[in-house]
């Protein structure tokens, strides 16, 4: 199984996913040996802090900061992080996507009850941010 795979069913609760566009980075095929390559860009599954520091050097905004301002309006991203559709423009132009699993935690209910929860966070090509979230394994 792939780390990808891994970390979308949330068997990697301490690493972070990564997608990058290939117009966002200069050479794929630099980053080729640490991800999966998608038809437009590629996944990359790293460890968290490094991870965060890495997707804050691409992005140019801080990896949670990104993620409050994602928060704040809902989209539908693609289960293997590699695309969405933006709310705002309702195009298909993701940029990049931050993403983490949160443990299963019966405590707070809803979703969270139902097992371990993928985070994804999206900036589209009109600089909107959108985020969603879904249960690991069911998408």
């Amino acid at each position: 199984m792939s780390r990808l795979a891994e970390f979308l069913a949330g068997e990697r609760p301490e690493d972070v996913a990564i997608y990058l566009d290939e117009r966002v980075v200069d050479d794929l095929g630099k980053l080729a040996d640490y991800g999966e390559e998608t038809e437009d860009g590629i996944v990359l599954v790293v460890p968290g802090e490094s991870g965060r520091n890495a997707f804050s050097t691409v992005a140019g905004t801080d990896a949670m900061a990104f993620a409050k301002e994602a928060m704040d309006e809902e989209g539908d991203i693609d289960a293997d992080l590699a695309g969405g559709i933006c709310p705002a423009c309702d195009a298909e132009d993701v940029r990049y996507v931050f993403a983490f699993a949160e443990e299963r935690n019966e405590e707070v209910g809803g979703i969270y009850a139902e097992g371990d929860v993928i985070h994804a966070y999206a900036r589209c090509g009109c600089s909107s941010a959108f985020s969603d979230r879904w249960v690991a394994g069911e998408r």
